[in-house]
């Protein structure tokens, strides 16, 4: 790409295309449209659908698609050509404006936890029209929405707009009260640093695991892993530079701002990062990033693995979610202001995201869990399990002085009160940063670090979303009819802080002794998947959404059904490969190495009683591990049959039983490829694995 400028988006519908192509009033009704969250008027789409086929057919599309999100975690698309029969043998290309508004698609086979019974097929798309349409693999994809013939979300895109409608609407009401009348609308934004490793794909063709789980399931760790810290910030080889070449190019025709390339902590792990996007384009967007990592590296000869967890011993993968809250006039409210009253506003908005964290700190946990992401959470490369927010000196100095009516330590000398002249001005980036924080305040907006890698970015934001629009309501219905508004403000701070001052933590969240203080604290330890998936039925949250209209109880009830069926779906693929890996591949062939020492030593006696001490203890412990291994194996097997009841059930089950069969086997196996000559151990290696691509 030689003009990144001229070329960026250009494979996008974009404002500046419909500006272009659209009759001046079409594009002024569009925009009122979208600015104002109306349905599209079938009169308004008949346009639009024209000028976009017309723009789609220059650019080499011939199909179309309503590109959705369902509850699989990755995208969906059904291919429409744009031809209809014009008689004589022949065709002309149309797209109406139905069917850019509104597509059918067969559901039948998508989760629905429950929603719909198997047999009812119809479900319905309908486009999002605040995140612009564009072309991949010469396909128009229409970002939709998707939803059941009853009208219940069966999408990530869905609830997330509701999400964002909810917040817009409370912080609305704050924003009035602090005389900001200029504002129309307040949207959240995310920047989501995603994380990756790749690997070379012959080695990869030849791991069963990695091709049926996207992880190791078996392998001894290298001499050498992530140690020496030399490969973080590295240079990048040139193999990695052209891949991420390419990648940049391609997502930014596709308007995606892809700002920052990196090396990350483990070997053949690598990190990008965006400009921030309005939330429901950022979750578009970062979707199609992990499609085109993952279909770029191909090209390169390389695997791109989004798994959580890939490798056992070295540092997983995360997606770290950057979110704010800005204003249609382009403020970022979360960015310290100029005067005492900005601050005070400023202080409130902080107040509001640390009592949605502390209530909703079970929600936030499920919004991440994952079979995937049970690995890493807690592991010294990622946040613990246990949700607590990082605010740094500055901050929490401040907060202290207004909970205990104190003076701000040495800045000033008069007891800090919220609204008058005593409020200081806070400095941008006044502390450091804190690697092991969950949630972290980082000068201008929080740091959501808890997201695996694979997830989509839409469930840990609709639960912030959510959560903090609450907190933003409550604290509306509080002050609107205070007759005295900065007392009232200075009360509810206070009050707010006070009761919630236990989610902040500015410490190590590595240590043991955290996890101890956080107990004490009362908030929430929730390691597995099994162990936070109940919350989301919890009558606190089946509330909380259904009063800002984000879920049903029903909508609720299928996404907990979903996540428990995935979750032992995920545990029992990965036990029954393990098992094909063991009995078919590593059994046979360490039998036959210890079938080679043994003639070995036969060979070594007849010699004249030659020393044959290796080969014999070799092949002693390579057979005690055969004997243990087959039987573990056994055990596996019999905890699988034994996997009965509903899903919740099952998936104790699975954590419980399953797990810990299989963990037992694998330390008995990856013991065995230490032992084993390398010509006879039947994969590629860790170190094969992680340091291949040059």
């Amino acid at each position: 790409m030689n003009n990144v400028s001229a070329e960026f988006g250009i494979n996008v519908f974009n404002d500046s295309v419909m500006r272009a192509r659209l009759p001046k009033e079409t594009y002024r009704q569009l925009q009122k449209t979208i600015k104002d969250g109306r349905h599209l008027d079938v009169n308004l789409a008949v346009v639009v659908a024209n000028a976009m086929k017309d723009w789609a057919i220059e650019k080499g599309a011939t199909h179309y698609t309503h590109w959705f999100q369902p509850m699989t975690g990755i995208t969906a698309e059904k291919h429409d050509s744009f031809i209809t029969p014009a008689g004589d043998g022949k065709v002309i290309m149309e797209f109406s404006g139905k069917e850019l508004i509104q597509g059918e698609p067969d559901a039948s086979s998508f989760p629905s936890g429950g929603l719909r019974a198997t047999f009812e097929a119809r479900g319905y798309t309908a486009w999002d029209p605040n995140s612009y349409a564009f072309i991949k693999d010469g396909v128009l994809c229409i970002p939709t929405a998707f939803c059941s013939y009853g009208g219940e979300a069966l999408d990530k895109k869905t609830p997330l707009l509701r999400s964002m409608e909810a917040i817009n609407r409370q912080a609305m009401r704050i924003l009035h009260l602090f005389g900001n009348e200029d504002v129309t609308s307040v949207k959240t934004t995310v920047g989501p640093e995603q994380e990756y490793f790749l690997v070379d794909a012959a080695a990869f063709e030849r791991r069963k695991d990695l091709i049926y789980t996207g992880r190791t399931l078996l392998g001894a760790r290298p001499p050498k892993g992530q140690e020496l810290n030399d490969h973080y910030f590295g240079a990048i080889k040139p193999r990695v530079q052209a891949f991420m070449t390419e990648l940049n190019e391609e997502l930014w025709k596709l308007g995606i701002l892809a700002k920052t390339e990196h090396n990350e902590a483990a070997p053949a792990q690598h990190e990008l990062a965006p400009i921030f996007s309005t939330t429901n384009i950022s979750t578009d967007h970062n979707q199609l990033t992990m499609e085109l990592m993952q279909k770029i590296a191909k090209r390169h000869g390389m695997v791109c693995l989004l798994h959580e967890k890939p490798f056992a011993g070295v540092n997983g993968s995360g997606k770290h979610n950057n979110w704010s809250l800005s204003t249609n006039t382009g403020t970022n409210l979360f960015e310290p202001g100029e005067t005492p009253y900005e601050n005070a506003q400023f202080l409130l908005l902080l107040c509001a995201v640390i009592k949605a964290v502390d209530e909703y700190q079970d929600l936030l946990r499920v919004s991440v869990a994952s079979a995937g992401n049970d690995h890493r959470l807690g592991g010294y490369e990622a946040p613990p399990a246990i949700v607590s927010m990082f605010l740094g000196t500055e901050l929490t100095e401040i907060l202290e002085a207004i909970e205990n009516d104190a003076a701000y330590g040495s800045h000033e000398k008069e007891v800090l009160k919220v609204g008058v002249h005593t409020l200081p001005r806070f400095p941008k980036d006044a502390t450091d940063r804190n690697r092991t924080s969950p949630f972290a305040f980082t000068g201008n907006k929080f740091e959501f670090r808890m997201l695996g890698s694979s997830a989509s970015i839409a469930d840990a934001n609709v639960v912030l979303n959510t959560a903090v629009a609450e907190s933003l309501r409550q604290f509306a219905d509080r002050l609107e009819p205070a007759e005295d508004f900065e007392s009232a403000l200075h009360a509810l701070i206070k009050e707010t802080i006070v009761a919630h001052k236990r989610i902040i933590f500015n410490g190590n969240g590595y240590e043991e002794a955290w996890i101890a203080e956080a107990g004490r604290r009362g908030l929430l330890n929730l390691r597995t998947t099994p162990d936070c998936a109940p919350c989301l039925l919890a009558d606190k949250n089946v509330r909380l959404f259904a009063e800002h209209r984000v879920l049903s109880r029903a909508e609720l009830e299928s996404r907990h059904e979903v996540m428990l069926e995935n979750y032992v779906k995920v545990l029992n693929i990965e036990a029954l490969t393990l098992l094909e890996m063991v009995r078919r591949d590593v059994l046979p062939a360490v039998s036959g190495y210890v079938r080679s020492l043994t003639d070995a030593v036969e060979a070594k006696g007849r010699l004249g009683g030659l020393d044959a001490t290796y080969e014999l203890e070799t092949a002693r412990r390579l057979s005690e591990l055969l004997a243990a291994a087959w039987r573990e194996s056994g055990q596996l097997d019999a905890a699988l049959e034994q996997a009965r009841g509903d899903t919740l059930t099952l998936a104790r089950h699975y954590r419980d039983r399953v797990s810990s069969a299989m963990d037992a086997l694998r330390a008995l196996v990856d013991e065995m490829e230490t032992l084993t000559d390398a010509r006879s151990w039947p994969y590629p290696s860790y170190g094969e694995l992680l340091f291949s691509v040059n």
